[in-house]
């Protein structure tokens, strides 16, 4: 691959739009002349790795230290080999630990020819005849030019839609493929939305893969129809700039970082309480099934039992097996299966509404300048589903990320149902029966997720949030109509177990 940059402002954009597609591993070999801007790379890649929008980290140039590290959210090695005098003494600069945890850039390679990681990338930047423009020459494995490809397809989206010469930053990334970048254009911020599309994967029930049989969302289509369906009917989703439903990317107005819990991690009550007014507001209004967006139709998916047996069996996928050391019988199975099957027998037979499906505190962004509904910022939806109004009650009721207390998950409930029965038509009894339903259901589904993510995707600081989640289960299968169930996971030890990292 081969790029032209007119100026070196291009070439510095272009250095922060490989950075956004950098992960652990990654070595990146600049070739080039003295004066070639091999330096002027790797300083603006760096910068934006460190998020810095104003230039004031100082990037000095290694030619005397030969490596400088910087401890930044991806941990980056800067190295200038031009003084060694023998390749071996890579060996002795600590490249092959840096790249361990981060990455690395390497001015003047050629000089350890032989001893660098296989799989680097070379980057060759080249003077043309106008002083102030560059070529490079990419050469890169496949799995890094798809980073890169995608990396560069957001540039090009962000140009289409006026944004070009915005500045982008990793903001964060979640337990799904999707990730967000902070986008700023002058004195204006947006959230670019990364979320290539879903691979359906292999089929786990009936043929089907989890992520169809869970409904989750394949591509932003759900996103950005039940965004407009929010805001149409005044909730606070997020104004949608611009789209691209082939690729992915959706540009969105940044919501700023309010939160619903202090710096210690504790809920805000009041912030809670208007959270679960919300919930009452969004639960009062009718809700379209199918949504029109750009002239495709999507139609929200009914939470069925196929799907709510299928979150369920996270727990017995790999929750019980990490505990119990062993899998479960195709009886124990069946037995798991049945006493969640009448179970949903109960749910499905009340009130429904559009359920957000990830309604607690990393999803809710609080803006204190604003009034009632609006002060709840909504951006974790497009899993939506219709199914009972108790779900999104019993997920911020009790949050899976943080401690909500007893007396202050009673406080929540009575809240909501206070808001309800004001706006009439409310079955009190049926309701507080399904939240604690699905408080069971979330938290069961929830452990299974907690460790399919230590276990496959490598990520174990999940695990910490454990112990709450089995104090949640304790406090509602206390619920007399969960005896049964409650008899079921004592005997397995599911309340009890510790789970350790692997």
């Amino acid at each position: 691959m081969k790029l032209t940059f007119s100026s070196e402002q291009a070439l510095t954009r272009f250095a922060c739009d490989t950075a956004m597609a950098l992960k652990a591993g990654d070595c990146l070999l600049l070739e080039g002349d003295l004066g070639a801007g091999k330096s002027t790379f790797a300083r603006a890649a760096i910068r934006a790795l460190a998020g810095d929008r104003q230039g004031r980290l100082e990037v000095p140039s290694p030619t005397f230290t030969l490596v400088q590290s910087y401890d930044l959210r991806l941990p980056v090695a800067h190295l200038d080999l031009y003084r060694i005098s023998d390749p071996a003494e890579i060996d002795e600069l600590g490249l092959a630990d840096a790249l361990e945890a981060g990455v690395a850039l390497v001015e003047w390679p050629e000089r350890a020819e032989g001893n660098l990681p296989a799989g680097a990338v070379r980057l060759a930047i080249c003077e043309l005849a106008d002083p102030d423009a560059r070529e490079i020459e990419i050469d890169a494995p496949p799995e890094f030019a798809a980073r890169l490809e995608r990396s560069l397809a957001i540039r090009a989206f962000l140009e289409a839609n006026g944004w070009g010469d915005a500045d982008r930053y990793f903001l964060l990334g979640d337990a799904s493929t999707r990730a967000y970048e902070i986008v700023h254009r002058g004195g204006e911020t947006a959230i670019l939305m990364n979320a290539p599309r879903r691979p359906d994967g292999p089929p786990v029930r009936d043929g089907r893969p989890y992520s169809q049989i869970a409904h989750l969302a394949e591509d932003v289509l759900p996103f950005v129809a039940i965004g407009k369906a929010l805001k149409d009917r005044g909730f606070r989703a997020p104004e949608i700039f611009a789209f691209d439903l082939n690729t992915g990317f959706v540009l969105l107005e940044n919501l700023g970082s309010g939160s619903v819990i202090d710096e210690q991690r504790v809920p805000i009550a009041g912030r809670y309480l208007a959270s679960v007014e919300c919930l009452a507001a969004m639960h009062a209004v009718s809700w379209p099934r199918d949504m029109a967006v750009d002239g495709q139709l999507y139609r929200v998916p009914d939470f069925d039992l196929p799907a709510f047996l299928i979150e369920t069996e996270l727990l017995t996928d790999w929750y019980v097996p990490r505990v119990a050391g062993r899998p479960l019988t195709e009886s124990e199975t069946s037995e798991f299966r049945a006493l969640w099957s009448a179970l949903f027998e109960i749910v499905d037979g009340g009130e429904k509404t559009l359920l957000l499906r990830d309604f607690h505190s990393p999803n809710i962004i609080w803006d204190d300048s604003a009034d009632g509904v609006a002060r709840i910022g909504l951006i974790d939806f497009q899993d939506a589903m219709i199914g009972s109004t108790a779900y999104d009650v019993a997920s911020i009721v009790q949050d899976a990320r943080v401690d909500v207390s007893p007396s202050l998950q009673h406080r929540l409930l009575d809240g909501y149902c206070a808001a309800r029965r004001a706006a009439g038509g409310f079955a009190e009894d049926g309701f507080r029966l399904a939240v604690a339903i699905l408080a069971v259901q979330r938290a069961t589904k929830i452990l299974g997720i907690f460790v399919r993510l230590d276990e496959r995707d490598g990520k174990p600081g999940y695990l910490a949030h454990i112990p709450r989640l089995q104090a949640y289960l304790r406090e509602s299968l206390a619920h007399p109509a969960l005896a049964d169930l409650a008899s079921w996971y004592e005997k397995h030890g599911i309340i009890d177990a510790k789970v350790e990292p692997r």
